[in-house]
């Protein structure tokens, strides 16, 4: 991909609030190692998330299902070429997780190794009409959080969290997204109306209605749930792809995963 199309991928939040977590980190960690008991909270603490992980990824490895050229074939294929042309080396490690209903996918990592989950529910959308560009869109996504080195910067970057709640996080969600949107354009809408209604409902979901809901539905609650989460609105994110997508011409539109 060339550095410019790259670069405008990069939401300018996340440019932002990286550097200010990066100031906001260096401080406190520069606070905390002039004495022995601040050394000794950072050790505790990164032992803690260390542990804390590895069990994570352990019971993943444990119940799900690994996806690979017998397993789930569609979806191997989908990831090798997604891979490869986002220039994601090695492979990340793909599992499928029955979740009871919950719709997600998620990027992880544990020393050095990188974990793609995807919850069944969202997994169908494979073997739906029309829903492959769904769940391309969506593993483009989260294959983005691994190319940009999300998740290792998130563990970093635990102690901003103490001032800016989950700023660099929401950030990067639109990062993702773009990502999605400029390898999957024909899946991006539905990617998102999916998490926000369903694998069966979302073919009735009006997106601009969905989009609107940016100015519908505001005050205090909303912006305080949305300060607290790691994730964007999905009102917001469906009017910021949007966006980002009638900026494009129409030949980079391309259905060619």
């Amino acid at each position: 991909m060339p550095k410019e199309i790259e670069a405008s991928l990069v939401h300018p939040n996340e440019r932002r609030y990286f550097r200010l977590s990066m100031i906001i980190t260096i401080l406190i960690y520069a606070a905390l190692i002039i004495t022995i008991k601040g050394l000794l909270y950072i050790a505790v603490a990164a032992v803690i998330s260390l542990f804390l992980r590895g069990l994570y990824i352990g019971s993943i490895r444990a119940n799900g299902i690994r996806v690979s050229h017998s397993q789930f074939p569609e979806v191997y294929r989908i990831a090798i070429n997604l891979a490869a042309k986002m220039e994601v080396t090695p492979l990340p490690a793909i599992y499928v997780l029955q979740a009871g209903g919950v719709l997600n996918a998620l990027a992880t990592k544990l020393v050095g190794v990188n974990y793609v989950i995807i919850y069944s529910d969202v997994l169908e959308l494979a073997y739906e009409e029309q829903g492959e560009d769904a769940l391309t869109f969506i593993l483009s996504h989260e294959m983005a959080h691994i190319k940009r080195n999300h998740v290792m910067w998130h563990m970093l970057f635990a102690p901003a969290r103490l001032l800016m709640a989950s700023s660099y996080t929401r950030a990067c969600e639109y990062t993702c997204d773009r990502y999605g949107a400029y390898y999957c354009p024909h899946g991006a809408v539905n990617g998102l109306l999916i998490m926000a209604a369903g694998t069966r409902l979302y073919r009735q979901v009006n997106p601009k209605e969905l989009s609107n809901q940016v100015y519908t539905e505001r005050g205090i609650w909303v912006k305080l749930a949305e300060s607290l989460s790691t994730h964007p609105n999905l009102s917001k994110r469906l009017q910021a792809v949007e966006e980002y997508l009638s900026r494009q011409p129409i030949k980079d539109r391309k259905r060619d995963i």
